[in-house]
Protein backbone atom coordinates (compact mmCIF):
# COMPACT_ATOMS: atom_id res chain seq x y z
CA UNK A 1 0.00 0.00 0.00
CA UNK A 2 1.41 3.83 -0.91
CA UNK A 3 1.92 5.84 2.02
CA UNK A 4 -0.87 8.19 2.41
CA UNK A 5 0.61 12.02 1.67
CA UNK A 6 -2.79 14.00 1.57
CA UNK A 7 -5.26 14.85 3.57
CA UNK A 8 -7.96 14.34 0.82
CA UNK A 9 -7.50 10.55 0.42
CA UNK A 10 -7.73 10.38 4.82
CA UNK A 11 -11.26 9.54 4.77
CA UNK A 12 -11.86 6.93 1.71
CA UNK A 13 -8.63 5.40 3.11
CA UNK A 14 -10.59 4.78 6.74
CA UNK A 15 -14.00 4.20 5.09
CA UNK A 16 -12.44 1.40 3.11
CA UNK A 17 -9.65 0.14 5.62
CA UNK A 18 -11.66 0.44 8.85
CA UNK A 19 -15.22 1.35 8.77
CA UNK A 20 -16.63 -0.85 6.26
CA UNK A 21 -15.48 -4.39 7.80
CA UNK A 22 -16.45 -3.02 11.01
CA UNK A 23 -20.25 -1.55 10.21
CA UNK A 24 -20.32 -4.88 8.19
CA UNK A 25 -20.00 -6.64 11.16
CA UNK A 26 -22.17 -4.44 13.67
CA UNK A 27 -24.95 -4.40 11.16
CA UNK A 28 -24.99 -8.59 10.68
CA UNK A 29 -24.81 -8.59 15.08
CA UNK A 30 -28.06 -6.16 14.71
CA UNK A 31 -29.63 -8.27 12.27
CA UNK A 32 -28.89 -11.56 14.29
CA UNK A 33 -30.39 -9.62 17.12
CA UNK A 34 -33.12 -8.59 15.80
CA UNK A 35 -34.65 -12.24 13.96
CA UNK A 36 -33.74 -14.40 17.47
CA UNK A 37 -34.32 -11.63 19.98
CA UNK A 38 -34.58 -14.64 22.65
CA UNK A 39 -32.52 -17.00 21.87
CA UNK A 40 -32.05 -18.64 25.05
CA UNK A 41 -36.13 -19.11 25.37
CA UNK A 42 -36.64 -16.87 28.23
CA UNK A 43 -40.42 -16.19 26.81
CA UNK A 44 -41.44 -19.99 27.99
CA UNK A 45 -40.22 -19.57 31.28
CA UNK A 46 -42.72 -16.75 32.01
CA UNK A 47 -46.28 -17.66 33.57
CA UNK A 48 -49.16 -17.35 31.98
CA UNK A 49 -50.42 -13.65 30.86
CA UNK A 50 -52.81 -12.34 33.70
CA UNK A 51 -56.64 -13.68 32.27
CA UNK A 52 -60.03 -15.51 33.32
CA UNK A 53 -60.31 -18.53 31.04
CA UNK A 54 -63.44 -20.05 31.72
CA UNK A 55 -63.84 -22.97 29.45
CA UNK A 56 -60.13 -24.13 28.96
CA UNK A 57 -59.94 -22.87 25.26
CA UNK A 58 -56.78 -21.21 23.75
CA UNK A 59 -59.00 -18.05 22.44
CA UNK A 60 -57.62 -14.81 23.80
CA UNK A 61 -59.89 -14.00 27.04
CA UNK A 62 -58.48 -10.54 26.72
CA UNK A 63 -60.27 -9.57 23.34
CA UNK A 64 -62.15 -6.85 23.34
CA UNK A 65 -64.97 -7.64 24.77
CA UNK A 66 -68.51 -5.87 23.76
CA UNK A 67 -70.13 -3.96 26.88
CA UNK A 68 -72.98 -3.66 25.04
CA UNK A 69 -75.05 -6.60 27.81
CA UNK A 70 -75.75 -6.63 31.25
CA UNK A 71 -72.13 -8.11 32.53
CA UNK A 72 -71.93 -11.24 34.69
CA UNK A 73 -70.01 -11.82 37.52
CA UNK A 74 -67.46 -13.81 34.99
CA UNK A 75 -67.63 -11.11 32.28
CA UNK A 76 -66.52 -8.81 35.57
CA UNK A 77 -63.35 -10.34 36.75
CA UNK A 78 -62.31 -11.11 32.93
CA UNK A 79 -62.24 -7.44 32.21
CA UNK A 80 -60.58 -6.70 35.59
CA UNK A 81 -57.78 -9.23 34.97
CA UNK A 82 -56.83 -8.07 31.58
CA UNK A 83 -57.54 -4.47 31.80
CA UNK A 84 -56.66 -3.38 35.51
CA UNK A 85 -52.96 -1.44 35.55
CA UNK A 86 -51.92 -3.69 38.49
CA UNK A 87 -51.62 -6.92 36.69
CA UNK A 88 -50.07 -4.99 33.36
CA UNK A 89 -47.08 -4.73 36.39
CA UNK A 90 -46.94 -7.84 37.30
CA UNK A 91 -46.39 -9.26 33.86
CA UNK A 92 -44.05 -6.37 33.23
CA UNK A 93 -41.97 -7.39 35.88
CA UNK A 94 -42.05 -11.05 35.75
CA UNK A 95 -40.77 -10.21 31.51
CA UNK A 96 -37.68 -7.98 33.45
CA UNK A 97 -36.73 -11.30 35.34
CA UNK A 98 -37.14 -13.17 32.52
CA UNK A 99 -34.49 -11.40 30.37
CA UNK A 100 -32.26 -11.40 33.86
CA UNK A 101 -32.24 -15.34 33.27
CA UNK A 102 -30.91 -14.58 30.01
CA UNK A 103 -28.35 -12.26 31.03
CA UNK A 104 -27.04 -14.94 33.62
CA UNK A 105 -27.40 -17.62 30.72
CA UNK A 106 -24.54 -15.42 28.88
CA UNK A 107 -22.16 -15.10 30.99
CA UNK A 108 -21.85 -19.15 29.97
CA UNK A 109 -21.00 -17.82 26.38
CA UNK A 110 -17.75 -16.12 24.87
CA UNK A 111 -17.65 -12.66 24.62
CA UNK A 112 -16.17 -10.77 21.31
CA UNK A 113 -15.26 -7.33 20.74
CA UNK A 114 -13.86 -5.44 17.81
CA UNK A 115 -11.91 -2.30 18.62
CA UNK A 116 -11.22 0.17 15.08
CA UNK A 117 -9.11 3.42 15.82
CA UNK A 118 -7.60 5.54 13.02
CA UNK A 119 -5.01 8.98 13.63
CA UNK A 120 -3.00 11.11 12.17
CA UNK A 121 0.24 12.94 13.56
CA UNK A 122 0.83 15.92 12.71
CA UNK A 123 4.51 17.53 12.97
CA UNK A 124 6.80 20.62 12.23
CA UNK A 125 5.71 23.98 11.01
CA UNK A 126 2.10 24.45 9.43
CA UNK A 127 3.45 25.48 5.93
CA UNK A 128 5.88 22.48 5.70
CA UNK A 129 5.06 20.03 8.61
CA UNK A 130 4.33 16.14 7.56
CA UNK A 131 2.23 13.70 9.20
CA UNK A 132 1.96 10.05 9.38
CA UNK A 133 -1.17 8.22 9.66
CA UNK A 134 -2.05 5.35 11.82
CA UNK A 135 -4.99 2.42 11.80
CA UNK A 136 -5.27 -0.60 13.59
CA UNK A 137 -8.05 -3.40 14.11
CA UNK A 138 -8.38 -5.83 16.78
CA UNK A 139 -10.40 -8.67 17.30
CA UNK A 140 -10.74 -9.94 21.21
CA UNK A 141 -12.30 -13.13 22.49
CA UNK A 142 -12.49 -13.93 26.10
CA UNK A 143 -14.23 -17.35 27.58
CA UNK A 144 -14.89 -17.97 30.90
CA UNK A 145 -13.31 -21.59 32.19
CA UNK A 146 -13.94 -21.43 36.09
CA UNK A 147 -15.06 -19.01 38.59
CA UNK A 148 -15.46 -20.62 41.49
CA UNK A 149 -19.31 -20.58 41.17
CA UNK A 150 -20.24 -17.27 40.62
CA UNK A 151 -21.93 -17.23 37.49
CA UNK A 152 -23.99 -19.99 38.43
CA UNK A 153 -24.88 -18.81 41.70
CA UNK A 154 -25.94 -15.76 39.71
CA UNK A 155 -27.95 -17.73 37.16
CA UNK A 156 -29.49 -19.61 40.12
CA UNK A 157 -30.82 -16.14 41.88
CA UNK A 158 -32.57 -14.84 38.76
CA UNK A 159 -34.17 -17.90 38.40
CA UNK A 160 -35.69 -17.65 41.75
CA UNK A 161 -36.37 -14.16 41.28
CA UNK A 162 -38.23 -15.63 38.54
CA UNK A 163 -40.34 -17.77 40.59
CA UNK A 164 -40.94 -14.50 43.04
CA UNK A 165 -42.30 -12.54 40.00
CA UNK A 166 -44.29 -15.14 38.67
CA UNK A 167 -45.60 -15.87 42.27
CA UNK A 168 -45.95 -12.32 43.02
CA UNK A 169 -47.95 -11.99 39.61
CA UNK A 170 -50.55 -14.77 40.58
CA UNK A 171 -50.98 -13.09 44.02
CA UNK A 172 -51.35 -9.88 42.40
CA UNK A 173 -54.02 -11.75 40.02
CA UNK A 174 -55.81 -13.04 43.47
CA UNK A 175 -56.17 -9.67 45.14
CA UNK A 176 -57.39 -7.72 41.33
CA UNK A 177 -59.94 -10.83 41.12
CA UNK A 178 -61.44 -10.69 44.73
CA UNK A 179 -61.17 -6.60 44.35
CA UNK A 180 -63.34 -7.02 41.01
CA UNK A 181 -65.79 -9.63 42.89
CA UNK A 182 -66.06 -6.78 46.23
CA UNK A 183 -67.09 -3.90 43.61
CA UNK A 184 -69.75 -6.27 41.34
CA UNK A 185 -71.43 -7.40 44.78
CA UNK A 186 -71.19 -3.51 45.84
CA UNK A 187 -72.86 -2.68 42.99
CA UNK A 188 -75.53 -5.02 43.25
CA UNK A 189 -76.01 -4.24 47.35
CA UNK A 190 -76.14 -0.62 46.54
CA UNK A 191 -78.92 -1.31 44.05
CA UNK A 192 -80.84 -3.62 46.02
CA UNK A 193 -80.41 -1.17 48.62
CA UNK A 194 -82.06 1.54 46.25
CA UNK A 195 -84.76 -0.81 45.39
CA UNK A 196 -85.31 -1.42 49.48
CA UNK A 197 -85.06 2.25 49.81
CA UNK A 198 -87.68 3.21 46.91
CA UNK A 199 -90.51 0.37 48.68
CA UNK A 200 -89.94 2.09 52.18
CA UNK A 201 -90.65 5.57 50.38
CA UNK A 202 -93.59 3.81 48.80
CA UNK A 203 -95.18 2.40 51.90
CA UNK A 204 -94.29 5.94 54.03
CA UNK A 205 -96.27 7.28 51.26
CA UNK A 206 -99.12 5.12 51.90
CA UNK A 207 -98.92 5.37 55.46
CA UNK A 208 -99.18 9.87 54.94
CA UNK A 209 -101.73 8.74 52.80
CA UNK A 210 -103.93 6.80 55.03
CA UNK A 211 -103.42 9.47 58.00
CA UNK A 212 -104.46 12.50 55.81
CA UNK A 213 -107.24 10.63 54.98
CA UNK A 214 -108.48 9.68 58.37
CA UNK A 215 -107.39 13.70 59.11
CA UNK A 216 -109.57 14.96 57.01
CA UNK A 217 -112.63 12.38 57.79
CA UNK A 218 -111.74 13.40 61.43
CA UNK A 219 -110.84 10.02 63.11
CA UNK A 220 -106.82 10.85 63.63
CA UNK A 221 -104.76 14.06 64.84
CA UNK A 222 -102.55 16.41 63.42
CA UNK A 223 -100.00 14.91 65.46
CA UNK A 224 -100.77 11.71 63.48
CA UNK A 225 -100.29 13.49 59.71
CA UNK A 226 -97.42 14.98 60.58
CA UNK A 227 -95.42 11.87 61.82
CA UNK A 228 -96.42 10.35 58.68
CA UNK A 229 -95.15 13.27 56.55
CA UNK A 230 -91.93 13.09 58.53
CA UNK A 231 -91.41 9.35 57.92
CA UNK A 232 -92.15 10.18 54.39
CA UNK A 233 -89.98 13.06 53.90
CA UNK A 234 -87.60 10.68 55.93
CA UNK A 235 -87.89 7.74 53.54
CA UNK A 236 -87.52 10.15 50.05
CA UNK A 237 -84.02 11.31 51.82
CA UNK A 238 -82.81 7.88 51.99
CA UNK A 239 -83.96 7.23 48.79
CA UNK A 240 -82.02 9.86 47.26
CA UNK A 241 -78.92 8.54 49.55
CA UNK A 242 -78.93 5.40 48.08
CA UNK A 243 -79.38 6.27 44.32
CA UNK A 244 -76.25 8.29 45.37
CA UNK A 245 -74.47 5.56 46.59
CA UNK A 246 -75.15 3.25 43.86
CA UNK A 247 -73.65 5.66 41.21
CA UNK A 248 -70.42 5.73 43.45
CA UNK A 249 -70.41 2.20 42.95
CA UNK A 250 -70.91 1.84 38.87
CA UNK A 251 -67.97 4.32 39.10
CA UNK A 252 -65.96 2.05 41.30
CA UNK A 253 -67.10 -1.24 39.27
CA UNK A 254 -66.23 0.87 35.99
CA UNK A 255 -62.82 2.17 37.26
CA UNK A 256 -62.00 -1.80 38.45
CA UNK A 257 -62.70 -3.21 34.66
CA UNK A 258 -60.53 -0.56 33.09
CA UNK A 259 -62.98 1.98 31.96
CA UNK A 260 -63.55 5.44 32.94
CA UNK A 261 -65.76 6.01 36.11
CA UNK A 262 -68.59 7.87 34.31
CA UNK A 263 -69.05 5.07 31.74
CA UNK A 264 -72.28 3.11 32.57
CA UNK A 265 -71.62 -0.48 33.18
CA UNK A 266 -74.99 -2.70 33.72
CA UNK A 267 -75.00 -5.76 35.66
CA UNK A 268 -77.16 -9.15 35.37
CA UNK A 269 -79.48 -9.86 38.44
CA UNK A 270 -77.62 -11.39 41.39
CA UNK A 271 -79.33 -14.55 43.13
CA UNK A 272 -79.78 -12.81 46.79
CA UNK A 273 -83.09 -15.69 47.73
CA UNK A 274 -81.06 -18.53 48.41
CA UNK A 275 -80.69 -19.25 52.25
CA UNK A 276 -77.24 -21.60 52.66
CA UNK A 277 -76.67 -24.79 54.83
CA UNK A 278 -73.60 -24.16 57.84
CA UNK A 279 -70.97 -26.19 57.02
CA UNK A 280 -68.38 -27.41 58.86
CA UNK A 281 -64.23 -27.50 58.58
CA UNK A 282 -61.09 -28.18 60.31
CA UNK A 283 -59.38 -24.99 60.88
CA UNK A 284 -55.84 -26.71 61.23
CA UNK A 285 -55.96 -28.23 57.95
CA UNK A 286 -57.14 -25.66 56.63
CA UNK A 287 -54.21 -23.30 57.48
CA UNK A 288 -52.13 -25.80 56.34
CA UNK A 289 -53.54 -25.94 53.15
CA UNK A 290 -53.15 -22.10 52.28
CA UNK A 291 -49.55 -22.29 53.15
CA UNK A 292 -49.07 -24.90 50.76
CA UNK A 293 -51.23 -22.96 47.93
CA UNK A 294 -50.59 -18.89 48.79
CA UNK A 295 -49.06 -17.43 46.26
CA UNK A 296 -47.55 -14.58 48.19
CA UNK A 297 -45.86 -17.25 50.64
CA UNK A 298 -44.22 -18.95 47.42
CA UNK A 299 -42.73 -15.79 46.62
CA UNK A 300 -41.37 -15.29 49.85
CA UNK A 301 -39.69 -18.58 49.75
CA UNK A 302 -38.24 -17.61 46.12
CA UNK A 303 -36.92 -14.74 47.82
CA UNK A 304 -34.91 -16.51 50.28
CA UNK A 305 -33.54 -18.84 47.91
CA UNK A 306 -32.58 -16.42 45.79
CA UNK A 307 -31.10 -14.05 48.43
CA UNK A 308 -28.74 -17.32 49.62
CA UNK A 309 -27.28 -17.54 45.83
CA UNK A 310 -27.01 -14.01 45.60
CA UNK A 311 -24.34 -14.75 48.94
CA UNK A 312 -22.65 -17.51 46.76
CA UNK A 313 -22.09 -15.57 44.05
CA UNK A 314 -20.86 -12.58 46.33
CA UNK A 315 -18.72 -14.96 47.71
CA UNK A 316 -17.49 -16.00 44.72
CA UNK A 317 -16.73 -12.86 43.47
CA UNK A 318 -13.68 -12.59 46.11
CA UNK A 319 -11.81 -15.83 44.21
CA UNK A 320 -9.53 -16.08 41.48
CA UNK A 321 -10.82 -16.31 38.02
CA UNK A 322 -9.78 -18.52 35.18
CA UNK A 323 -10.57 -17.66 31.45
CA UNK A 324 -9.06 -18.55 28.03
CA UNK A 325 -8.19 -15.12 25.74
CA UNK A 326 -7.74 -15.23 22.39
CA UNK A 327 -6.94 -11.50 19.67
CA UNK A 328 -5.87 -10.83 16.46
CA UNK A 329 -4.44 -7.48 16.19
CA UNK A 330 -3.50 -5.51 12.51
CA UNK A 331 -1.90 -2.46 12.73
CA UNK A 332 -0.78 0.32 10.07
CA UNK A 333 1.63 2.42 10.00
CA UNK A 334 2.36 5.11 7.23
CA UNK A 335 1.39 2.30 5.10
CA UNK A 336 3.48 -0.32 6.32
CA UNK A 337 1.24 -3.21 7.67
CA UNK A 338 2.17 -5.51 10.64
CA UNK A 339 -0.45 -7.88 12.96
CA UNK A 340 -0.34 -10.46 15.70
CA UNK A 341 -2.33 -12.72 17.37
CA UNK A 342 -2.38 -14.44 20.66
CA UNK A 343 -3.72 -17.33 22.50
CA UNK A 344 -3.83 -17.66 26.49
CA UNK A 345 -5.14 -18.65 29.98
CA UNK A 346 -5.50 -15.96 32.00
CA UNK A 347 -6.14 -16.39 35.90
CA UNK A 348 -6.94 -13.37 38.35
CA UNK A 349 -6.02 -13.21 41.46
CA UNK A 350 -7.35 -11.16 44.03
CA UNK A 351 -5.45 -10.08 46.61
CA UNK A 352 -6.71 -7.30 49.00
CA UNK A 353 -9.80 -4.82 48.16
CA UNK A 354 -9.66 -2.69 51.24
CA UNK A 355 -12.09 -5.58 52.96
CA UNK A 356 -14.71 -4.38 50.61
CA UNK A 357 -15.28 -8.47 49.95
CA UNK A 358 -15.76 -8.87 53.16
CA UNK A 359 -18.53 -6.75 54.13
CA UNK A 360 -20.32 -7.49 51.35
CA UNK A 361 -20.59 -10.74 51.72
CA UNK A 362 -21.67 -9.86 55.80
CA UNK A 363 -24.61 -7.96 53.79
CA UNK A 364 -25.41 -10.94 51.79
CA UNK A 365 -25.60 -12.85 54.70
CA UNK A 366 -27.82 -10.70 56.56
CA UNK A 367 -29.93 -9.94 53.51
CA UNK A 368 -30.87 -14.08 54.01
CA UNK A 369 -31.67 -13.74 57.46
CA UNK A 370 -34.29 -10.56 56.89
CA UNK A 371 -35.67 -13.31 53.73
CA UNK A 372 -36.40 -15.60 56.00
CA UNK A 373 -38.05 -13.47 58.94
CA UNK A 374 -40.39 -12.20 56.21
CA UNK A 375 -41.13 -15.65 55.33
CA UNK A 376 -41.19 -16.52 58.76
CA UNK A 377 -43.65 -13.25 59.41
CA UNK A 378 -45.87 -14.16 56.31
CA UNK A 379 -46.33 -17.71 57.34
CA UNK A 380 -47.75 -16.53 60.51
CA UNK A 381 -49.96 -13.74 58.19
CA UNK A 382 -51.50 -16.68 56.23
CA UNK A 383 -52.54 -18.05 59.47
CA UNK A 384 -54.35 -14.98 60.61
CA UNK A 385 -56.04 -14.48 57.53
CA UNK A 386 -57.40 -18.06 57.00
CA UNK A 387 -58.39 -18.05 60.26
CA UNK A 388 -59.79 -14.84 60.31
CA UNK A 389 -61.58 -15.68 56.86
CA UNK A 390 -63.49 -18.45 58.05
CA UNK A 391 -64.58 -16.93 61.08
CA UNK A 392 -66.72 -14.42 58.67
CA UNK A 393 -67.51 -16.55 56.55
CA UNK A 394 -69.36 -18.74 59.32
CA UNK A 395 -70.68 -15.05 60.94
CA UNK A 396 -71.83 -14.51 57.47
CA UNK A 397 -73.63 -17.29 56.80
CA UNK A 398 -75.38 -17.66 60.37
CA UNK A 399 -76.48 -13.43 59.73
CA UNK A 400 -78.14 -14.50 56.30
CA UNK A 401 -79.89 -16.98 57.97
CA UNK A 402 -81.45 -14.78 60.23
CA UNK A 403 -81.95 -12.11 58.34
CA UNK A 404 -84.46 -14.38 56.07
CA UNK A 405 -86.31 -14.73 59.29
CA UNK A 406 -86.26 -11.35 60.14
CA UNK A 407 -87.57 -9.86 56.64
CA UNK A 408 -90.15 -12.76 56.79
CA UNK A 409 -91.75 -11.48 60.30
CA UNK A 410 -90.94 -7.46 59.89
CA UNK A 411 -92.96 -8.13 56.36
CA UNK A 412 -95.78 -9.55 58.21
CA UNK A 413 -95.82 -6.69 61.17
CA UNK A 414 -95.83 -4.30 58.42
CA UNK A 415 -98.54 -5.33 56.74
CA UNK A 416 -100.90 -6.08 59.88
CA UNK A 417 -100.07 -2.91 61.64
CA UNK A 418 -100.84 -0.85 58.26
CA UNK A 419 -104.29 -2.75 57.69
CA UNK A 420 -105.03 -1.98 61.46
CA UNK A 421 -104.63 1.55 61.22
CA UNK A 422 -107.06 2.02 57.83
CA UNK A 423 -109.66 0.13 59.58
CA UNK A 424 -109.39 2.62 62.32
CA UNK A 425 -107.93 0.43 65.37
CA UNK A 426 -103.94 1.30 65.62
CA UNK A 427 -102.20 4.24 65.93
CA UNK A 428 -99.79 6.16 63.63
CA UNK A 429 -96.80 4.87 65.47
CA UNK A 430 -97.34 1.46 65.31
CA UNK A 431 -97.35 1.51 61.19
CA UNK A 432 -94.40 3.71 61.33
CA UNK A 433 -92.26 1.44 63.78
CA UNK A 434 -92.96 -1.17 61.83
CA UNK A 435 -92.05 0.15 58.61
CA UNK A 436 -88.57 1.80 59.96
CA UNK A 437 -88.62 -2.43 61.11
CA UNK A 438 -88.51 -3.49 57.86
CA UNK A 439 -86.75 -0.58 56.29
CA UNK A 440 -84.17 -1.97 58.69
CA UNK A 441 -84.39 -5.19 58.08
CA UNK A 442 -84.40 -5.30 54.13
CA UNK A 443 -81.16 -3.12 54.63
CA UNK A 444 -79.90 -5.88 56.82
CA UNK A 445 -80.65 -8.45 54.13
CA UNK A 446 -79.13 -6.64 51.62
CA UNK A 447 -75.84 -6.37 53.94
CA UNK A 448 -75.95 -10.03 54.78
CA UNK A 449 -76.02 -11.17 51.68
CA UNK A 450 -73.33 -8.98 50.47
CA UNK A 451 -71.21 -10.06 53.35
CA UNK A 452 -71.93 -13.69 52.65
CA UNK A 453 -70.56 -13.61 49.02
CA UNK A 454 -67.60 -11.28 49.71
CA UNK A 455 -66.65 -13.91 52.88
CA UNK A 456 -66.47 -16.81 50.52
CA UNK A 457 -64.18 -14.97 48.18
CA UNK A 458 -61.82 -13.80 50.72
CA UNK A 459 -61.37 -17.35 52.12
CA UNK A 460 -60.66 -19.11 48.95
CA UNK A 461 -57.94 -15.47 48.75
CA UNK A 462 -57.20 -16.35 51.93
CA UNK A 463 -56.51 -20.36 50.90
CA UNK A 464 -54.70 -18.96 47.59
CA UNK A 465 -57.43 -20.75 45.60
CA UNK A 466 -59.63 -18.01 44.15
CA UNK A 467 -59.93 -19.32 40.81
CA UNK A 468 -62.78 -19.35 38.39
CA UNK A 469 -64.38 -21.95 39.80
CA UNK A 470 -65.38 -19.76 42.38
CA UNK A 471 -67.23 -17.70 40.32
CA UNK A 472 -69.43 -20.83 39.25
CA UNK A 473 -70.20 -21.51 42.95
CA UNK A 474 -70.63 -17.64 43.94
CA UNK A 475 -73.33 -17.91 41.15
CA UNK A 476 -75.07 -21.06 42.34
CA UNK A 477 -75.57 -19.55 45.97
CA UNK A 478 -76.71 -21.24 48.99
CA UNK A 479 -75.62 -24.72 47.15
CA UNK A 480 -73.19 -25.43 50.55
CA UNK A 481 -73.87 -28.30 52.17
CA UNK A 482 -73.75 -29.31 55.42
CA UNK A 483 -70.22 -30.66 56.21
CA UNK A 484 -68.60 -29.23 53.27
CA UNK A 485 -65.03 -28.14 53.61
CA UNK A 486 -64.67 -24.38 53.13
CA UNK A 487 -61.59 -25.13 51.51
CA UNK A 488 -63.14 -26.80 48.24
CA UNK A 489 -65.60 -23.44 48.20
CA UNK A 490 -63.64 -22.08 44.80
CA UNK A 491 -63.90 -25.45 43.23
CA UNK A 492 -66.91 -25.84 40.23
Amino acid sequence: MKPLTTRSCIPGAITRFLLVPALLVLSNCQAFARETSDPFGTDSLLPPRPALRMDGTVNDPCAAQPLDHALNLQEVVSLALCNNPQTHVAWANSLVQAAEVGVGKASYLPSAALNATANRNLSGTTTTGTGTDQRSVSLTLSYLLYDFGARSANLESARQLLAAASATQDSTVQAVFLAAVQAYYQAQATNAALDAAIESERAAKESFAAAEARYKAGSATPADKLQAQTAYSQATLNRITADGNLKNAQGTLANMIGLDANQNVTLTPANTTAIPNDFEGDINALIEKARQRRPDLQAAAAQVKAAEASADATRAAGRPVISLTASSNRYNNSGIDSHNSLVGINLNVPIFSGYAPTYRVRAAEAQVDVRNAQLEQLRLQVALDVWTAYQHLTTATQSLRSSADLLNSAEQSERVALGRYKAGVGSILDVLNAQSALAGARQQRIQSTFDWNISRATLAQAMGNLDAGLLQTLSDAGSQKPGVDPSQISQP
